[in-house]
């Protein structure tokens, strides 16, 4: 099987998401402790709490997401 370098740099991007969300799992227990994160801009990271709930997520992680898949999908059809 030949590997191009498209599908090395999928490798790169699925483990940078992979490390992303893992940080987006440890900012909500981060923000208890570092207030000063959620002075990020709100394209970077959103972060939704009420009462006990936290809930953490980046808008640009999301559109990069979006558009990866989009990117792949469409070089699948393309021969």
């Amino acid at each position: 099987m030949k590997t191009n370098s498209y599908d090395i740099s999928f490798t790169w991007i699925g483990l940078l998401f992979i490390i992303l969300g893992i940080l987006f799992i440890l900012i909500p227990h981060l923000i208890r402790y570092i207030p000063e994160i959620q002075k990020v801009p709100p394209l970077l990271l959103y972060i939704y709490h009420r009462d006990n709930f936290w809930f953490a997520t980046s808008p640009l992680l999301i559109i990069i997401s979006v558009l990866s898949i989009i990117f792949y999908l469409i070089r699948l059809r393309i021969p």
